[in-house]
């Protein structure tokens, strides 16, 4: 490490160490919306009042929702081969917390990946004595790699992904990002692009292994509720198309409903088809605000979070409402299975999309906007394979919905497209746990 990056770096501790109390009250902004932020807080600085768990287990940090649905399936993989392992699950969201808590089993533990100070990661390590600690996808962080190296805890990024962007910004603080790649143990990525990326910051690519999330798995129960959805969502009789809008971010429902609003034309097609609009926002907080925006607009909505009422009379409401407002957690795969199609959130506005590999596992085609550079492989992947649409906006997106609506043999194609690309690309999982079954036995 040079000198002007071990300047850097303590630069860097300084830097994150004042920006605590700003940390701590967006913790209680955020908390007022998703109480889940205000669980443990202590922990998100590095402090525990916990008896300290016996050390040796398996540490795998994922950040949020998408990242800890990846996580488990390499859990389970990592599991069979290594019979008795203990986990030390961290998170950063409280959406990853909700769903982290359904991969534990007996002698696992659970917790907030504290704020990256050099004090904060030094006490977590401490605390917890993990055996190697495996970094879902993207986080990488100076004081927490500089620590596991400190600490001998081998560190490696799994499902590892870098964009253009992301390389580009990287390599702007080269001297924060270099120390931090190059302290890697190993990083095993999803595809050849992302391997040459994290190579040009200097990291050890080990291996090119794929996307665990191609191996998401069947999901009965989700397909039984979906059919009993869409029995209920019937009107006189006439099953109703579901379109829907997944992960939605904030301004696209603005742009759909703008969208309808300005072509009256298409307004009244989708009105004619009997169209059910399933609307099912990214982030909890939102849930509100979408609530209120749609109704502001005059649209008749049903939110799911009204479950369960009066059985008949919840049918005869959902057979009349324009919008469903699918304000849950952990139901995405059942949204999938009861939606004809879905626009692709996060794509509509320079966000960089989100994960389309759950839509086309069960069955759902994919209408995705220009801006999917977060998830560039698997939407070019998905495209080509006649899974997924790209248009140029909105406008475009609806008049794709349309079409498909229109011509149920090109949706039903698009459908199984969609099935065939994920069962074509299965096996990540037992690829990434064999080879860090092997390196772990090498340390």
């Amino acid at each position: 490490m040079s000198g002007v990056e071990r300047l850097s770096l303590v630069a860097y501790g300084l830097l994150m160490r004042g920006l605590q109390p700003l940390l701590r009250r967006k913790l209680q902004r955020r908390g007022q919306q998703e109480p889940g932020y205000l669980h443990q807080v202590p922990q998100r600085f590095g402090c525990y009042d916990t008896t300290a768990p016996q050390p040796g287990a398996v540490w795998v940090h994922a950040v949020s929702l998408g990242e800890t649905r990846a996580a488990g399936l390499l859990i389970d993989a990592l599991r069979q081969r290594l019979p008795g392992m203990r986990l030390l699950l961290t998170h950063s969201t409280a959406t990853g917390w909700a769903q982290g808590q359904s991969l534990l089993q007996a002698g696992d533990v659970q917790a907030w990946l504290p704020w990256d100070t050099p004090e904060a990661t030094r006490r977590f390590l401490r605390h917890y004595r993990p055996r190697c600690g495996l970094l879902m996808e993207t986080e990488v962080w100076p004081s927490l790699v500089q620590a596991c190296q400190q600490q001998a805890v081998p560190l490696y990024l799994v499902n590892a992904r870098l964009n253009d962007k992301s390389l580009r910004s990287a390599k702007r603080w080269a001297w924060l990002s270099g120390p931090a790649y190059r302290g890697l143990a190993g990083v095993l990525a999803q595809s050849d692009a992302d391997a040459q990326r994290l190579s040009a910051l200097g990291a050890r690519v080990e291996a090119v292994l794929g996307n665990l999330k191609f191996d998401v798995k069947p999901q009965p129960q989700a397909l039984s509720r979906a059919q009993q959805w869409r029995v209920q969502w019937t009107r006189q009789g006439q099953r109703r198309p579901v379109v829907m809008l997944a992960s939605t971010r904030e301004g696209e429902e603005a742009l759909w409903l703008n969208a309808l609003a300005s072509n009256a034309w298409r307004a009244q097609a989708f009105a004619d088809a009997g169209v059910l609009w399933l609307l099912v926002p990214r982030h909890p907080q939102r849930f509100d605000e979408v609530h209120q925006l749609v109704q502001a607009r005059g649209w008749s909505i049903f939110r799911r979070s009204a479950l369960p009422v009066d059985g008949q009379a919840w049918a005869e409401a959902a057979s009349a409402v324009q919008v469903w407002l699918g304000d849950s957690l952990g139901e995405m795969p059942q949204y999938f299975h009861a939606a004809d199609m879905a626009l692709l959130g996060g794509s509509f506005m320079p966000l960089g999309g989100q994960n389309l590999i759950e839509a086309a596992a069960f069955g759902c085609p994919i209408i995705m906007g220009p801006h999917t550079f977060n998830f560039a492989e698997a939407s070019s992947q998905a495209e080509a394979a006649g899974a997924a649409q790209r248009v140029a906006g909105m406008d475009g997106a609806l008049d794709q919905a349309l079409a498909w609506l229109n011509d149920r043999a090109a949706l039903a194609r698009a459908q199984q497209a969609g099935l065939d690309m994920v069962a074509q690309s299965r096996g990540a999982a037992d690829r990434y746990a064999q080879a860090l079954v092997s390196a772990l036995k090498a340390v």
